[in-house]
C-alpha cells in the first residue's frame, strides 16, 4: 500500500470514530431500578410524574431509558428486591421513601440511590447533610416531622372540642419514631392527650382503630407511610366504622375517603426527582447533589366525608384549603 493511500485510509477511519462514539452513546439504554411498595396501582400518579419529568429531560422509555419495577407487599421484602437491582447492576436505584432507602442503602454503597419523598434523610443518617450528601444517596425531602406537627394542629382546629387524638404510626417506617416525639412535644401546648397506636400490618391497623375507639379519641392523625397510602380504602372504611375523622399527609388518602390531608405535593416531588436521575446518568456524583426540600404543600378537605361524619369544618380552616372534594 502506498504511503498516501495509507494516510488517507487512516485519516478517514479516524474521522469516523467520533461518529461511531456518538452513535454508541445515543443507543445507550440506562436502567433505573424502581423499588416500590405495592400495589403499583396506589402510586400511579407519582410514577406518571416521574416519567413525565424524565421525558421533559429527553428520556424515552425503550429508547434510551428502561425502568425496572419491583413492588414489595411487605416492608421486610424490600431488601431482597434491592439486592436484585444490585445483581442486575442497574445504573440508578429509585427508592422513593425512607422505607425503601434504608434497605437499598444496606444492599449497595456504590450504585446511586435517588429518593423522592424522604422524611428525614439527615436524621436517619442516609445523607451527611442536605447541602453535601456525601455518599451514594440523594434526592427530595418531604419534612415529615414538621408536617406531622402541622397536621396535628389542623386536626385540633378542625375538631375544636377534641380532648384526645389517636396517632397511627408504623414501626417499620424508619422516620416515625422522630415524628411521634415531635407530635408528643406539641400536644400539651395544643391541649390534647395523645393515644399512640402502632401498626405495621393490615391486621394491626384494624386492631389499632379498635383500641383508639375504646380509648375515646375524637380523631386520628395518620403519619405518612407507604403502607398507609396503599391501605387508603381500608383506613377510610375504619374511619366511618368508628366515626373517627382522619388527617393524612397524602392527598390520595382523601381521594379514598379520608377527611383531610396536609402535606407535600408528591407529584411535584417525583417530577423533580427526575432531575437527580438525569444528573447522575450524565456523570454527576450523588455526593455532590444537594438534597432539596419540598416547596409545595397542599391542604385538601373531603366535604362528602365531613357530611357523612356529621362534621362542620370551621370556616377559618376551610378557607385555607387548596382543594375541596364536594
Amino acid at each position: 500500500m502506498r504511503r498516501r493511500d495509507f494516510v488517507t485510509l487512516f485519516g478517514g477511519a479516524a474521522a469516523l470514530l467520533p461518529l461511531a462514539a456518538r452513535a454508541q452513546q445515543s443507543t445507550k439504554v440506562w436502567r433505573i431500578g424502581y423499588l416500590g411498595f405495592g400495589p403499583a396501582s396506589s402510586w400511579t400518579s407519582e410514577v406518571d410524574a416521574l416519567r413525565s419529568g424524565l421525558r421533559d429531560l429527553g428520556y424515552v422509555e425503550g429508547k434510551n431509558i428502561a425502568i425496572e419495577f419491583r413492588w414489595a407487599e411487605r416492608a421486610d421484602q424490600t431488601f431482597d428486591l434491592a439486592t436484585q437491582f444490585v445483581r442486575m447492576n442497574v445504573d440508578v436505584i429509585f427508592a422513593p421513601a425512607s422505607t425503601q432507602v434504608e434497605p437499598a442503602r444496606r444492599a449497595t454503597k456504590t450504585i446511586p440511590i435517588v429518593f423522592a419523598q424522604h422524611a428525614d434523610p439527615v436524621g436517619l443518617g442516609d445523607v451527611a447533610s442536605l447541602s453535601r450528601p456525601g455518599g451514594n444517596i440523594t434526592g427530595m425531602s418531604m419534612l415529615l416531622t414538621e408536617i406531622s406537627v402541622k397536621e396535628l394542629e389542623i386536626l385540633r382546629e378542625t375538631l375544636p372540642d377534641s380532648a384526645r387524638i389517636g396517632v397511627l404510626w408504623n414501626p417499620t417506617t424508619p422516620s416515625h419514631p422522630t415524628a411521634v416525639k415531635a407530635v408528643e412535644a406539641i400536644s400539651e401546648k395544643l391541649g390534647v392527650q395523645l393515644v399512640l397506636a402502632p401498626a405495621g400490618t393490615v391486621t394491626e391497623i384494624q386492631a389499632a382503630f379498635l383500641t383508639m375507639s375504646r380509648e375515646g379519641v375524637s380523631g386520628v392523625l395518620v403519619l405518612s407511610s407507604p403502607l398507609y397510602t396503599v391501605q387508603g380504602v381500608l383506613l377510610a372504611d375504619l374511619q366511618m366504622k368508628y366515626r373517627l375523622p382522619e388527617i393524612f399527609a397524602n392527598r390520595a388518602n382523601v381521594d379514598a375517603g379520608g377527611l383531610v390531608s396536609y402535606g407535600a405535593d408528591l407529584n411535584d416531588l417525583y417530577r423533580r426527582a427526575a432531575f437527580y436521575v438525569d444528573k447522575i446518568l450524565k456523570g454527576t456524583n450523588p455526593a455532590d447533589l444537594p438534597v432539596e426540600q419540598a416547596s409545595r404543600y397542599l391542604m385538601v378537605f373531603n366535604l362528602k366525608t365531613a357530611k357523612a361524619l356529621g362534621i362542620t369544618i370551621p370556616p377559618t380552616v376551610l378557607a385555607r384549603a387548596d382543594d375541596v372534594i364536594e
